[in-house]
């Protein structure tokens, strides 16, 4: 049974969040009877492997794509909810991005095919053009254009032959690129999701460069009725308070702006009102235990772009393709490895950084501790309170971020293990 914000499309599957916006293509719609249909036009996938989605299209939210046997009812409840959990985004990517719907239709093309059926489709297509080739009459009087047309026609047949010769694509290596477009999309919401939260925790340090800024504006006014400043310094520590002011504003639309793209990626229709739940701790237990020489062999086992190059060389039909191949999968092997070499190197620098930041938050706790008390004591100026208070958040501020630093290293290297390092 659906949550009562959501709305599901009959006899298609499709949930959406209530009272939110449709998309536009292909998305569920309440008629005048107060019906939800589907609309939109067909979706048809296209037997061109350069025609593989790769970017978010607007489907309907929440159609999700396993039958509700493929998790526990307590997972899908977490899944269906308004509440996201970094955990989830793997599932919810495959259940819910629009990519990796259009990629699950666009691949039912595929299922019967081998290399000669997805090559046939290029003949078959070449040959459609070839018959419907006329050249003109001489003494025509578009003669020149229509020799044109015609040229042009009988030059993109001639392409089509010849990408029917290099076909290296079938069912095979169209899964592996779909499932690749997929584990993309997974690592590029996992990194939204710091990024919300990196940008969530800078909102801090813009508040606190608005006091900071007041405080010395106010110190200013007070330096001006004294006859100490100029009304030149007054006006410009006001427009650094505007300043302030307006970077405040500009860091809260880009959180929005962020928010709004992730809950977008994962399912989510235009507005809806989703919690971001706090993102997990960094496992340095799980950094200590890495072996980097295993992880390479293993990033080679799982790599989408490797694994695809193998298979097409074994369909590759002519000399020149599997030369071709064979010399791109010798670069690979290599760029793989020291992908992950690279990524495991960033991801202890990036440690190396968390850790000088939590040590430099602890000096500053011991000092706004110290700054508390001589407050209370009478003995420091609001000014100076507030400079230390300025420091602290600072600091907090900045171990925060560095310990999201450290969740996207992780991330980063993760992933580059499990399919997604660099082959190039």
């Amino acid at each position: 049974m659906l949550p009562n914000n959501r709305k599901r499309c009959a006899g298609f599957g499709t949930v959406h969040r209530a009272g939110k916006r449709p998309f536009a293509q292909g998305s569920c719609r309440q008629n005048a009877g107060g019906h939800w249909t589907r609309t939109g036009r067909k979706l048809a996938g296209s037997f061109l492997a350069a025609a593989l989605v790769t970017a978010a299209l607007p489907l309907p939210a929440f159609a999700q794509q396993s039958p509700e046997f493929a998790y526990s009812a307590e997972k899908w409840a977490t899944l269906k909810d308004n509440k996201l959990e970094f955990d989830e985004i793997k599932d919810l990517i495959h259940e819910y991005n629009p990519t990796v719907i259009q990629n699950a239709i666009s691949y039912k093309d595929y299922l019967t095919k081998n290399r000669d059926d997805v090559a046939q489709e290029y003949y078959d297509r070449a040959n459609e053009i070839y018959s419907s080739i006329e050249y003109p009459d001489s003494d025509s009087e578009n003669y020149g254009s229509g020799v044109a047309a015609a040229l042009r026609n009988e030059q993109q047949a001639k392409s089509l032959m010849e990408q029917g010769d290099e076909n290296t694509d079938d069912q095979a290596t169209m899964r592996i690129q779909y499932d690749q477009a997929e584990a993309r999309l997974s690592k590029q919401a996992e990194g939204l999701m710091i990024t919300y939260w990196t940008q969530y925790y800078n909102l801090d340090s813009a508040k606190a460069r608005i006091e900071q800024a007041k405080l010395s504006c106010q110190s200013e006014e007070n330096r001006l009725a004294a006859g100490m400043s100029t009304q030149s310094k007054v006006l410009s520590a006001k427009e650094a308070v505007s300043t302030a002011e307006a970077s405040l504003v500009t860091a809260e639309s880009n959180l929005a702006s962020t928010k709004e793209n992730l809950c977008l990626m994962l399912g989510w229709s235009y507005g809806a009102d989703v919690e971001i739940a706090e993102l997990p701790e960094p496992d340095q237990e799980k950094i200590a235990a890495i072996d980097v020489n295993a992880d390479i062999q293993t990033a080679l086992d799982n790599s989408y772009a490797y694994r695809l190059t193998q298979k097409q060389l074994t369909n590759a039909r002519t000399d020149t393709v599997k030369e071709k191949l064979t010399e791109t999968a010798k670069n690979q092997k290599e760029t793989i490895s020291n992908s992950v070499k690279s990524a495991y190197d960033s991801l202890i620098l990036v440690q190396s950084n968390y850790e000088q930041a939590q040590s430099a938050l602890t000096l500053q706790e011991v000092s706004m501790k110290s700054a508390d008390a001589k407050l209370a004591a009478g003995t420091i100026t609001k000014k100076t309170y507030e400079s230390q208070k300025a420091s602290y958040t600072t600091a907090q501020v900045t171990a925060q971020t560095q310990k999201l630093s450290l969740l996207q290293a992780m991330v980063d290297y993760d992933w580059s293990v499990n399919g997604l390092a660099s082959p190039e």
